[in-house]
């Protein structure tokens, strides 16, 4: 029973990112980062920008970059609802670069906000390097 996988599921609004067994899962919610292993307590977290890391029972590591959402974590299943989603090799780094400059060197209104999306994307890709 200990070694039962997490039953993991990513999603984003307008697709299926990833479905998979997992070992743990690490994501960062509005309370700070989280760790979720096997039969882990239920809970509720939202997401911010983040990275979510998603350890498989072989060792191999999913990344994946998330903007805003939802975790949910019952049953030994872990369910990730995020307004935006990406695994890390889908991400272009030269636009992200790009984006985050932009957002540096801007002065409108939610240009930190843009700044911390494009800072996640960038850090998403770097852990998967």
């Amino acid at each position: 029973m200990a070694d039962d996988p997490l039953a993991v599921e990513l999603v984003a609004a307008d697709r299926t990112v990833w479905t998979g067994e997992a070992a743990m899962v690490v994501a960062r919610t509005a309370d700070g980062e989280l760790g979720i292993l096997p039969h882990h307590a239920p809970l509720l977290g939202a997401l911010g920008n983040g990275t979510v890391l998603i350890r498989q029972e072989g060792g191999d590591t999913v990344v994946a970059v998330v903007h805003g959402g939802f975790l949910s974590v019952a049953d030994n299943r872990v369910g990730i609802l995020a307004e935006e989603a990406a695994l890390a090799k889908e991400i272009d780094l030269a636009e992200a670069e790009r984006d985050l400059e932009r957002a540096k060197s801007s002065d409108d209104d939610d240009a930190l906000y843009q700044q911390r999306r494009a800072e996640a994307r960038i850090r998403a890709h770097d852990l998967a390097s």
